[in-house]
C-alpha cells in the first residue's frame, strides 16, 4: 500500500524544495540541458541529447502523478524566488515500506555551494520528523567523490559497497556505495541536520508542525 507524502513544499535558508508543477517545464529544461555534460557520468536519465520542452512536460507529469498517488516523492530544488531550478532531489520509494532513498543532483552552475548538503538535510528532517520513516539511504557511485561526501559528513553510516551494481555511460560496471541513517541514530546525533531550519507545507499549502 502506498504511503502518501505529506510535505509538498519545504523551505530552508537558501532553497525552496517542492513538488513539480506543469509550469516548471521550461526551468527544468534549461537547468538539465545546460548541465548535461556535468550530469552524464552519474545520472541514468542524462545519457541522451538535450531534450525538447514536450519531453520535460512528460517528465514532470510522471513525477507529479507518482507524487500524488503516493508512489514516489520527487522534488525540484529552486531558488527562493522560483526563477531557477538549482537541482533535483527526492524521497524515493525503492528501499522498503518504512524506508526512503534520497537522491540528488545539482545544476553545473551551482556546485560547491553546499546546496546538495542543505537539500539532503531538509529531506532527512522531513523524512524522519514529518513522514515518520524508520530508515533513510543514499546510494552513490563509489567514484562520485562529491556525492559521497554529503552522507559521510552528515553522519550516515557506510553500510556496504555493492560491486558491479550499475553501469556508466559507456557500459562499464561501477560499484555503488550504500549509506544508511536510522531514525534512532538520527534522534541521538546528526547535529548538523537538526540545526538546519526548515518549514514544510502540505498539499493545500498549510504549514506542517515540526
Amino acid at each position: 500500500m502506498e504511503k502518501f507524502a505529506q510535505a509538498y513544499k519545504i523551505i530552508t535558508d537558501r532553497l525552496l524544495i517542492r513538488s513539480y508543477v506543469p509550469t516548471d517545464a521550461e526551468l527544468l529544461q534549461s537547468s538539465i540541458n545546460e548541465s548535461m555534460e556535468h550530469l552524464r557520468p552519474w545520472i541514468p536519465w542524462a545519457q541522451d541529447e538535450p531534450q525538447p520542452i514536450d519531453w520535460f512536460a512528460q517528465f514532470i507529469r510522471k513525477f507529479r502523478g507518482q507524487f500524488d498517488l503516493g508512489q514516489d516523492a520527487v522534488y525540484g530544488i529552486f531558488n527562493p524566488t522560483e526563477t531557477a531550478i538549482i537541482g533535483g532531489t527526492g524521497l524515493h520509494n525503492r528501499v522498503g515500506p518504512e524506508a526512503r532513498e534520497i537522491g540528488y543532483w545539482i545544476n553545473v552552475n551551482h556546485v560547491d555551494k553546499g546546496y546538495a548538503t542543505e537539500a539532503v538535510c531538509a529531506l532527512v528532517r522531513t523524512g524522519f520528523e514529518i513522514e515518520k520513516h524508520s530508515l533513510i539511504e543514499i546510494h552513490c557511485a563509489s567514484d562520485n567523490v562529491r556525492s559521497n561526501h554529503v552522507p559521510e559528513k552528515l553522519g550516515f553510516r557506510h553500510d556496504s559497497t555493492v560491486k558491479n551494481a550499475a553501469t556508466d555511460r559507456h557500459g562499464r560496471f561501477r560499484d555503488i556505495m550504500i549509506w544508511t541513517l536510522s531514525a534512532d541514530a538520527y534522534a541521538s546525533g546528526c547535529e548538523k541536520i537538526h540545526d538546519t531550519p526548515i518549514k514544510a507545507y502540505d498539499f493545500l499549502d498549510r504549514p506542517i508542525p515540526i
